[in-house]
């Protein structure tokens, strides 16, 4: 069976798709990114990556990638399409073109009650190393994040 990601292109970003991502974001957090710090990654040294699924954005990314690491800042895939494998494909994607980028390992931050997202970075290989307390607005509480890691090789191909 062919897979959802197999039918995606992937492309750079850019702030014309600020308002694509924008209804993603909304649609897939409780909290959403704004706009302005959409923009202001977009127009940054980050790599930006958008997941187009027949000429429509379906998930993006944003990363930041400096001396060695990558820091995974954002990833959100569409309500639609999520629960279809194409986060771990995507996910996998840009870790590999972080590592063209020359980075060794990467992070991220990920609410401790998002069980879904803790199952993907499980099932790539990433490990809990802390705990952020309060790190997340969650209503008028915060929430703590789970800081992961993941040690990247470069593929011999």
């Amino acid at each position: 069976m062919k897979s959802l990601f197999s039918c995606c292109d992937i492309k750079k970003l850019s702030i014309d798709d600020v308002s694509e991502m924008m209804q993603i974001e909304r649609q897939a957090y409780a909290f959403p990114w704004t706009e302005n710090v959409l923009k202001d990654c977009l127009q940054g040294a980050y790599l930006c990556r958008g997941l187009m699924l027949n000429g429509v954005l379906c998930a993006y990314a944003i990363l930041s990638v400096a001396a060695g690491e990558c820091h995974v800042l954002n990833i959100c895939v569409a309500p639609d399409v999520q629960g279809k494998g194409i986060a771990s494909d995507f996910l996998r994607k840009l870790l590999d073109e972080a590592v063209e980028w020359n980075a060794e390992i990467t992070f991220l931050e990920v609410r401790a009650s998002n069980v879904a997202a803790l199952a993907l970075y499980s099932k790539l290989g990433f490990s809990e190393i802390g705990r952020r307390k309060g790190y997340y607005r969650n209503g008028d509480n915060r929430e703590d994040a789970l800081v992961l890691s993941l040690p990247l090789t470069r593929h011999n191909d």
